[in-house]
C-alpha cells in the first residue's frame, strides 16, 4: 500500500528548484510512473528517487510552453502571485486566485 502524500495540489502553481521554469499541477502520481528510458536519461548524479510523488505540469519558461514531469523533491511552491500563461490551462482550469487555478470539474 502506498503512503506517499502529495505536497502540492491540482491547480497549484509551482516552480522547479534547479531549472528556470514554473507550471500548474494537473496530475500527480504517488510515485514514479514514467518509462525507464525517461528515468535513465536523467544524469545519474541528478536522478531523483522513484519513491516519491511525481507531478505532471503545464509548464512554461522564457521560450516555450510544454508538459513537464517532475519529482516532488525538485519542486517548490511559487508565491509570485503571477498566473502561468500555458495555452492549455483554460481546458482544465478556471479562474486564477491566490496562487492556484480552480478546477473546471471534480477529479476522482
Amino acid at each position: 500500500m502506498l503512503h506517499n502524500r502529495a505536497k502540492y495540489h491540482l491547480g497549484q502553481v509551482v516552480r522547479h528548484r534547479k531549472h528556470p521554469f514554473r507550471g500548474v499541477v494537473f496530475d500527480v502520481d504517488p510515485e514514479f510512473s514514467n518509462t525507464e528510458e525517461w528515468y535513465e536519461s536523467i544524469p545519474e548524479d541528478s536522478r531523483p528517487s522513484k519513491k516519491q510523488p511525481f507531478y505532471h505540469l503545464l509548464a512554461e519558461n522564457d521560450q516555450s510552453f510544454y508538459v513537464a514531469y517532475v519529482s516532488e523533491q525538485n519542486l517548490v511552491a511559487d508565491y509570485s502571485g503571477e498566473p502561468v500563461d500555458h495555452p492549455d490551462i483554460p481546458d482544465l482550469f478556471g479562474a486564477f486566485e491566490d496562487g492556484s487555478y480552480a478546477l473546471h470539474f471534480q477529479m476522482n
